[in-house]
């Protein structure tokens, strides 16, 4: 049963590219099964969350990270009575853009990308799922519905000022509204994205061993949870002990965002997805009071993790793989495969950037090296 606000398959605004209904899915069913199924997705379990995905089987690469923002939007979702299926696809397809690298290739191709437009990965995955994934007949890209492409876009919030070249483009042949919120759908695989990486974030941190238990019972929300385990089970062994503490943070975010949202939807009046679109604001939030909370986390997290010298020697090498990777292709494009070269320097180099774009953290240090 769906909320009078919840995304409804046959109230959809449908595909670019007409194709009919599907006997036994819904049109965001067969969305998210596009993206499981497309090779940008494979590509993620071999690039960097935090750590550059040689140094650790389990550390979270993008692959592992979509995957539990997925189960949580989906959780979420239902709560709330919005439609899991839609959550699901923008949740999976959330980081498809990213580069190699995480982050830091982000930065760096964005820093070789300014004298043509520059590069973002939430605009790089728009242009994945519209243009790159080349395997069906009758169109380019996943042909996927205007509400999954609009939650792809604006999960965040609403697109406003400069927009990326690369959403600018979807954008002129299939209008997603960019100055409006998203569906709260949308809004649900955004705050499960949040609640994600910061639990497992520092999961990963304890893990690479970038700080100690005893560095983060001092956090909000972690010392009461690490205390109420060892209430519990006094002298739990140390990785369980993590554990039970760290499930407890994530399921407290969970029922914050529950809460929250839950409110600021009957506040809202919404009878229809498009009304929450209008609203203005977000309804899918974390409580203000956990809201700070979390920045205080975030805060330790960015000195003791992303700031860490350890990360930080990664950094400036996975980086200077980036730029000089983009230095060699432009100065000699026959380094590319032969179907990704252009005539003229603005479209070659946008061309280099889908093609970098598109790499593993392994594959980007193989060609480096052989480069």
């Amino acid at each position: 049963m769906l909320a009078i606000y919840a995304s409804k398959p046959d109230e959809s605004r449908g595909r670019l590219v007409d194709e009919g209904r599907s006997a036994h899915r819904s049109c965001f069913q067969r969305d998210r099964d596009r993206i499981i199924h497309s090779t940008a997705f494979r590509r993620l379990k071999h690039k960097t969350q935090v750590f550059v995905e040689h140094e650790g089987d389990h550390f979270r690469t993008r692959l592992t990270h979509s995957i539990e923002v997925a189960q949580v939007a989906r959780t979420i979702a239902g709560a709330l009575g919005l439609n899991s299926e839609l959550t699901e696809a923008v949740a999976l397809a959330h980081d498809l853009g990213h580069t190699p690298f995480g982050h830091t290739g982000e930065e760096a191709l964005d820093e070789c990308m300014q004298p043509y437009g520059g590069f973002d990965h939430n605009a790089q995955a728009i242009r994945i799922v519209t243009a790159l994934e080349q395997h069906y007949a009758a169109f380019d890209g996943l042909n996927l519905t205007w509400e999954t492409l609009e939650g792809i876009a604006k999960h965040n919030g609403p697109v406003t000022g400069d927009i990326p070249y690369a959403l600018a483009e979807a954008n002129a042949a299939f209008d997603l509204e960019l100055g409006s919120y998203a569906s709260a759908e949308a809004q649900v695989a955004a705050l499960a994205d949040d609640i994600a990486y910061n639990n497992h974030d520092l999961d990963d941190g304890l893990r690479a061993g970038l700080f100690a238990v005893e560095d983060i019972l001092h956090l909000p929300i972690v010392g009461r949870c690490f205390a109420e385990v060892d209430a519990k089970y006094p002298g739990l062994e140390g990785e369980r002990r993590r554990h039970e503490a760290l499930r407890r943070v994530f399921g407290l975010m969970v029922e914050d965002v529950l809460a929250e949202s839950a409110a600021r939807l009957a506040a809202s009046k919404a009878g229809s997805a498009q009304d929450i679109r209008e609203l203005g604001r977000p309804v899918v939030q974390f409580s203000a009071g956990l809201w700070a909370e979390l920045k205080q986390i975030r805060a330790f997290l960015f000195e003791h993790m992303y700031r860490h010298e350890a990360v930080k020697r990664m950094r400036v090498e996975t980086a200077q793989v980036v730029r000089a990777l983009f230095a060699a292709f432009m100065a000699e494009p026959s380094h590319l495969p032969k179907g990704w070269r252009a005539d003229g320097e603005l479209a070659q180099a946008r061309m280099i950037s889908d093609y970098i774009a598109g790499m593993t953290d392994r594959f980007a240090l193989q060609l480096h090296k052989q480069i």
